[in-house]
């Protein structure tokens, strides 16, 4: 029977190393350097992925911008060539637009002479009713020279005759005085020169007569003026300087 003493060695004995003792983990003792390698190729693996992740997106960004610069330039080439199809078209358009003013200007310097020659029809129309109390009359109404060439020019004339009971025409000449100056001198020629063509100038008007023809002067002359001058027998009926 053992004593108090030894039963209580035994029970101490038997709660530390028997089936009620408590467990007891062995581990065996790693040094921290290998531990903390695997958490630097853990770092180095997260960071190649970050690395990695971030290229693809920049290389997606900078894919992104050279499609929106091969965009622009594809406007900016259709604007260009636009540009250039208007402003072929804008410098036709501005040809057009001289042209079709220079046919305007031209228009309407004719509706201007033609105005103004339609005034002097009338006035002259005017002139031409028959007043009561006065007498048949003639007149050289208008008259002009125009340079054809150095020697060569040409008149026009228009010589208008108011009738009345006793004279419902008139027949008479025209004379042509012509002034130049060639060589320092001062010359005069007369039309018709000879008898031959004298007929050329005879005149029968009933109420106005339009008449146009040429004459010449020497070479190195200067015109100085004309005068038309419609003759009846000896006695000048009217007389007129052309406008040269």
């Amino acid at each position: 029977m053992p004593t108090p003493a030894v039963a209580l060695k035994l029970k101490r004995f038997r709660r530390r190393f028997g089936i009620s003792a408590p467990r007891v983990v062995v581990r065996s003792h790693v040094p921290w350097p290998w531990l903390l390698l695997p958490a630097v190729l853990l770092a180095l693996l997260l960071g190649v992925a970050v690395w990695l992740i971030a290229q693809k997106n920049e290389a997606g960004i900078l894919g992104q911008e050279v499609e929106n610069l091969r965009q622009q330039i594809q406007v900016q080439s259709e604007e260009l060539n636009l540009l250039r199809s208007t402003a072929g078209t804008g410098k036709n358009a501005v040809s057009i637009e001289r042209a079709a003013q220079q046919q305007l200007l031209g228009r309407i310097q004719g509706l201007e002479a033609e105005n103004a020659a339609l005034k002097e029809d009338v006035l002259l129309f005017e002139r031409l009713i028959p007043i009561a109390g006065e007498g048949a009359a003639v007149r050289v109404e208008n008259f002009r020279v125009f340079k054809e060439s150095e020697t060569r020019f040409r008149y026009r004339l228009l010589i208008a005759f108011r009738p009345d009971k006793q004279t419902p025409d008139f027949r008479g000449r025209l004379q042509v005085v012509i002034s130049y100056v060639s060589a320092g001198r001062v010359f005069q020629l007369v039309l018709p020169e000879k008898r031959e063509s004298a007929a050329g100038y005879l005149l029968e008007i009933k109420s106005i007569l339009r008449r146009e023809d040429f004459f010449e002067l020497p070479a190195g002359a200067v015109l100085q003026g004309v005068e038309a001058r419609v003759l009846q027998g000896d006695t000048l009926k009217s007389k007129r300087l052309a406008q040269l």
